[in-house]
């Protein structure tokens, strides 16, 4: 597979408001580890490469273990996320799956269990952001490097 083109070059003002997003999703609320796995999550299921061999090496500086790591795809059955965690990965498989899911009352329960109000929209900015770059990634076939 071959890149298609470079979105940087390609559209410098839409990059910069990714950007400048982005910037703001890492000044939210939710703990960078958590962002983390979440981030992991959404690109696993979008089968986004580039944005997963990134996260996976920013998870690995930031502390996150081997084993949560390659369990991941497989939270729900692993003892090793916290309910917290768990809220969250269930939320974000929830929106990224939004045809499928509608954003599904019992996800939103786990959700509203573990984060306040302003925790469950600064997590799904963070979701719906990290969709964003998996759909610039994949549909321009962006290489990790």
């Amino acid at each position: 597979m071959s890149a298609r083109i470079d979105f940087y070059t390609a559209s410098p003002d839409a990059m910069k408001a990714m950007l400048a997003l982005e910037a703001a999703v890492g000044k939210l609320s939710i703990e960078l580890p958590l962002l983390e796995l979440v981030r992991l999550r959404v690109s696993q299921i979008n089968g986004c490469a580039f944005c997963l061999d990134m996260h996976t090496a920013d998870a690995r500086k930031g502390g996150e273990s081997e084993r949560r790591l390659c369990t991941l795809s497989a939270w729900r059955e692993t003892p090793f996320f916290t309910p917290r965690e768990r809220a969250a990965l269930a939320w974000a498989e929830s929106l990224t799956l939004i045809s499928q899911t509608h954003a599904a009352d019992e996800d939103y329960a786990l959700l509203n269990d573990q984060f306040s109000p302003a925790e469950q929209v600064d997590l799904s900015v963070a979701i719906a952001t990290i969709n964003s770059w998996n759909r610039l990634a994949v549909g321009f076939r962006k290489m990790p490097k």
